[in-house]
Order: C-alpha cells, then structure tokens, then sequence
C-alpha cells in the first residue's frame, strides 16, 4: 500500500537517501528543506531516478518559528493525511547560534521545530494508516535544563546538540504515552556519519551515511518494527536500547514538555 510521507531535512544527507528508497516503493514523498531551488532540484532528481512522480515538497527556516506554522498550515492545505512523520532536519553548529528570539539555534531546529510540526500536522497523522511518527535523535544526550530551553544559558556547540537531542527524546517517550493511537519511536542513526553536518562538525567519519539512511527506510516499515512506540532505536547496536536515565523519568519529562509549551506560547 501506498503511504504519505514527509521528510524533514531531506534535500541531503541521510534524509534525502531515505526518500530515495521509499520513492522507489512508489510511495507519496514530501520532502523539506531551507532552500526552494535547492528543493525543486532534489524533487526532480528523486523523480528522475526512482520514476515516481509522486514527489513534492516544502520549504522553511526552521529557525523560525512563524515559518514553521507556515510550512504546517500549507502540508494541511495540501494533505488529506499523513501515514508516516519523519523529524529528521537537524544542526549542529552555525555562524549565528543564537535566534532572533534569544534562543539557541539547536533547541530550536533539533527540537521546537518537529514540536511544533507535529502538534499542528497531528490531525492528519491521526488520519493515516498505521500512522507512525520516526523522530531522530543521537547517541549524543545530555540532561535538558531549564535555563538552555528558555534561553537562559547558551552552551558550547556540543552541550547545545546533546541536550536538544534528549529532549526530542523525551518528547519522543511522551508522544507515545499520550497519543497511543500513533506509533512514536526515537532513533538515534549512527554516531559521526559521513554528512554534511558530521564533517563540518568534527572534519571526520566513521561510518557511511547510507548507514543512516536504510535505518530510517526500516523503521518506516510496520512488519519489520511493529512495536516500536515509545522505544529508543540505538543503530550503534543495531538494535533497541536503553537511552538517558531522564528519558524515563516522569518528573523531569513533565517539567521538559511544560517548559517547552511555556516557550512555544511566547513565540
């Protein structure tokens, strides 16, 4: 059966292999990205090389939040339903850590982005079939503190990446408990990946991005992975396994997804 997917951070990287695979399956891809021309350019190559034409997209900074609403509010123009949910769009380090609305630019694309789209996109992800939500987040986890999700404090490049990444996690957990009717699974795809984003980070790699790339394809598939929700994916394994002791601490999910409807509401 035919799905409808949306790839997040998908014009490269392990995203983009990842929509490659499944165009190929003949599925409905949407992919994301920052840059329309860019976009248009990646929509047209998975076309070409898969021979599905059911390939489209979306664009947005998901830096900023109004731009994330207005990226969700077109995927609800145009979608009757969304089968499958990838959070996948993801940084690391910038020129320009900082947003304009004082947060730190990790929290913000790695965390409050897929937040925030998949709150608003949940009506359609209800409608699916099967409908299963795959949220990356890394081996790379650090406690979540109150100070970095409002702004308060600013960490270095990797203190910022880990915590946003636990707390994509967190939320992860928290999804599954409180929408069952939707399969929730965290995944972390493969430590230092041959990326864009590996290499302009640490100017190395361990392991080939097709790593990442075929983990997100399995994951997609139900038979393969029926009881996935609520789970934690570590492909360094190979396998499901045990993520941050906080991830399965109700206090502190509780106070992470408080803290985190309080700074959305500002926004």
């Amino acid at each position: 059966m035919n799905k409808t997917i949306l790839i997040t951070g998908s014009t490269d990287g392990i995203g983009k292999l990842a929509a490659l695979k499944l165009a190929k399956d003949g599925h409905h891809i949407y992919l994301h990205g920052r840059s329309q021309d860019k976009l248009n350019r990646v929509i047209q190559e998975i076309k070409t090389n898969t021979g599905n034409e059911n390939v489209g997209g979306f664009t947005a900074n998901f830096s900023d939040m109004t731009a994330v609403k207005n990226m969700a509010t077109e995927v609800k123009g145009k979608l009757s339903k969304m089968d499958i949910l990838i959070n996948n769009a993801g940084i690391f380090k910038s020129d320009y850590p900082i947003t304009a609305e004082g947060l730190d630019i990790r929290i913000v694309v790695n965390y409050y982005a897929p937040y925030l789209m998949t709150h608003e996109l949940l009506p359609l992800i209800k409608a699916g079939t099967e409908p299963r939500i795959i949220n990356l987040s890394s081996a790379a986890q650090s406690p979540v503190t109150q100070d970095f999700l409002s702004g308060k404090s600013t960490p270095g490049d990797n203190e910022a990446y880990a915590q946003s990444k636990l707390a994509i996690l967190l939320w992860s957990f928290h999804l599954a408990k409180t929408e069952p009717s939707i399969s929730t699974v965290a995944l972390n795809p493969g430590s230092l990946l041959n990326t864009n984003m590996v290499r302009e980070a640490y100017g190395r790699f361990w392991s080939p991005a097709e790593k990442g790339g075929d983990i997100i394809y399995e994951l997609t598939q139900n038979d393969l992975h029926p009881d996935a929700s609520g789970k934690y994916f570590d492909n360094d394994k190979g396998t499901y396994g045990l993520a941050h002791p906080d991830a399965y601490n109700p206090d502190i999910i509780n106070s992470v997804i408080s803290n985190t409807k309080s700074v959305l509401e500002r926004l």
